[in-house]
């Protein structure tokens, strides 16, 4: 009897710790991604295209981690660091498989804010030939990059913090224009911070709020102090890095690999400033001194946390912004997920750890993350491999660098930021499908450009959701028709294989972004359910969908939800547009994003009851061909169409037995 009792209780105990043991198993490859895609990664059809990518990238991530060193108010070697070790935790934490992360735009300038309030230029004059003991650099150079990678540190931890709070599920809120119009603003203002660099200029750090207007009311004032030769040197590598590049992505398909002319022009712009000895002739400002070799890690100093937490907080919420539109882009196109909330854990500990290895804040850049997409990256192994290349280059090749003008370096900054300046263009796009999102678009770049980056982020959600709650009480919830009369004029038996297949779903709501992608999910899950087991025609699918504020989930897309095409009768879905009294961009995207997937799937969808405006909008911002229309007056006509088209299919594939 004890016997039987030890034995169960083993067997229990067995039972328990195999759980156990598939739970943390499981646990792991949810917070550990590269653990998913690593195993089967596919050395022979991976491995070149990776290796092309990540040296084409290496190039690309050693100036503008110089230049955002430089943004940042820091050494340039920094900068190197900055695009070493945050690409590596990346690559373990981070979903985005498309996705280079590293030295950033927006956050090097908002953590420059910090910078020079702390420690000012003034500072140089008693601590410049104070020589620190670390990499040969002065007490100066050491002291600004501590505060530097102080605000790594704290906005590290507000996104890790952000993450085990679940706020990823928030990320609905942050709308399309939003982010359009935050990085269009940020990018504005980090054109104007390489002004003075394109010009030669000698002018003091002007920041705050209106700093904007200052910088260039003060370069009007002293625009005799314009320097000719960085003039004309700026002038000179801006016209060649745009005609190249446009050349790269003009004949891209026809060419395997893209000229990489960034390292180009900074070997034959450092030649000729060492060949002509611009630094002392012509007085050219140049990089200067870059140390060999990685210091010893060493925490950043703590004692001044509480002083930067605002910078840390723009680092945060904007780093994260930039980055999470860049990975959910990527999952997109290449058709993977991406968890919002891991997200937050990836970019936090790409921000905490570095810190201690005297990085500045980190971020994915969008000309990076472009550049993967143009040379066929596959996974995140090419951006490792960028890494191997940039540790030659701190070790062997940093100290070449030395002769690279200034205004070389701003030149590539500029002409890397044209993607997020390109940006306005979309004006157009809002102004044609909700004027109301143009506003929105407008004003939070008009207020990121008059104070800062993370100030119009937090107006542009503000205002988003002061908007909606205005327009949701002026919203009309239509009743559903009943659809019993619709379907008896289809209830022959000739055909009940035409119409088994139809599906009609009423959206009974405002669609948008606040419930755009719930409807989405929702209309997925419905479609699933319903085709598990077959319909007859009495039970032509009606559900209302009542999405509005409803949660969003933001998970891991564990049981991923896949439509898979109809095996014998082509399926027809029909939204029934009745009760969509108001709609955004957001809301049309996800219209257009649901019409394509379903059509890809052999899934025709078919639109009853729109308005004038949803149609035009739909219109204009997609493609949505000529073959078959796809907006009707009524259910009932939508449904008489699908009849009448699947009577001619059969009638022409009779004519052709």
């Amino acid at each position: 009897m004890a016997g039987a009792k030890r034995k169960k209780k083993s067997a229990v105990w067995r039972k328990i710790h195999g759980l156990r043991c598939e739970d943390i198993k499981l646990w792991c490859v949810r917070r550990l991604p590269i653990l998913k895609w690593a195993p089967s990664y596919n050395l022979k059809e991976n491995l070149i295209p990776d290796t092309v990518s990540g040296m084409m990238l290496a190039i690309q991530q050693v100036p503008q981690g110089l230049a955002f060193a430089v943004l940042s108010s820091v050494h340039p070697v920094f900068g190197l660091y900055g695009s070493l070790f945050p690409v590596v935790i990346y690559a373990v934490f981070g979903m985005g498989r498309h996705v280079a992360t590293g030295t950033f735009a927006l956050t090097s300038l908002i953590s420059a804010n910090a910078v020079e309030r702390l420690v000012p230029p003034v500072s140089n004059n008693f601590t410049t030939n104070n020589n620190s003991g670390v990499l040969g650099l002065s007490e100066f150079e050491m002291q600004r990059i501590g505060v530097a990678a102080a605000v790594s540190f704290l906005g590290g931890i507000i996104q890790v913090a952000m993450f085990v709070l679940h706020l990823g599920s928030a990320t609905f809120l942050l709308t399309e224009p939003v982010i359009s119009a935050m990085t269009t603003g940020a990018a504005t203002h980090v054109v104007t911070s390489q002004v003075k660099y394109l010009l030669g200029m000698k002018m003091p750090y002007i920041s705050g709020p209106l700093g904007f207007f200052y910088i260039y009311a003060y370069i009007f004032e002293n625009i005799k102090l314009v320097q000719l030769e960085a003039l004309l040197l700026s002038l000179l590598s801006t016209a060649v890095l745009i005609l190249v590049k446009e050349l790269n992505e003009k004949y891209k398909r026809k060419i395997k690999v893209v000229l990489p002319i960034d390292l180009i022009l900074i070997i034959a712009t450092s030649i000729a400033c060492y060949c002509a000895d611009m630094e002392y002739t012509y007085g050219l400002e140049v990089v200067g001194h870059i140390p060999e070799g990685i210091p010893a890690p060493k925490a950043p100093p703590m004692n001044i946390l509480s002083e930067v937490v605002t910078e840390a907080f723009g680092v945060a919420l904007v780093g994260y912004v930039a980055s999470l539109a860049l990975a959910q882009g990527s999952a997109k196109k290449f058709k993977y997920s991406v968890d919002d909330n891991q997200e937050f854990l990836a970019h936090g500990l790409s921000n905490v750890i570095p810190s201690f290895f005297f990085c500045i804040p980190s971020a994915a850049a969008m000309g990076r993350t472009a550049l993967l997409y143009s040379t066929g990256a596959k996974t995140q192994v090419a951006c490792l491999i960028s890494c191997l290349l940039i540790l030659v280059v701190i070790y062997a090749i940093g100290p070449m660098l030395y002769w690279l003008p200034m205004c070389v370096l701003a030149s590539i900054i500029v002409v890397g930021l044209k993607g997020m300046l390109m940006q306005f263009r979309d004006l157009k796009k809002y102004w044609n499908v909700d004027k109301i999102d143009w506003s929105v678009w407008v004003s939070t770049y008009v207020f990121t450009i008059c104070f800062a980056a993370n100030v119009g982020l937090l107006y542009g959600v503000v205002c988003t959701i002061v908007i909606v709650i205005f327009r949701f009480p002026r919203a009309k919830t239509l009743i559903l028709k009943n659809m019993k009369e619709v379907e008896c004029k289809f209830k022959t038996e000739a055909d009940f294989e035409s119409l088994q297949q139809v599906k009609i779903v009423s959206v009974n709501n405002p669609l948008v972004f606040l419930n755009a992608k719930k409807f989405h999910e929702d209309l997925i899950r419905i479609i699933l359910k319903d085709s598990a087991s077959t319909q007859p025609c009495d039970d032509i699918i009606k559900c209302e969908q009542n999405t509005l504020l409803n949660p969003v989930s933001n998970g891991n897309c564990h049981g991923e939800l896949s439509l898979q095409p109809c095996p014998n009768v082509r399926c027809a879905l029909i939204l029934d547009c009745s009760g969509l009294t108001f709609f955004d961009y957001t809301g049309v995207s996800v219209l257009l994003q649901i019409y394509m997937d379903f059509k890809n799937r052999s899934i025709d969808v078919l639109l009853a009851h729109c308005k004038a405006s949803l149609i035009k909008a739909m219109q204009y911002s997609g493609n949505l061909g000529s073959e078959n229309p796809i907006f009707f007056e009524s259910v009932s006509s939508a449904i008489g169409a699908i009849h009448l088209n699947r009577n001619f299919s059969k009638l022409s594939d009779h004519s052709e037995v």
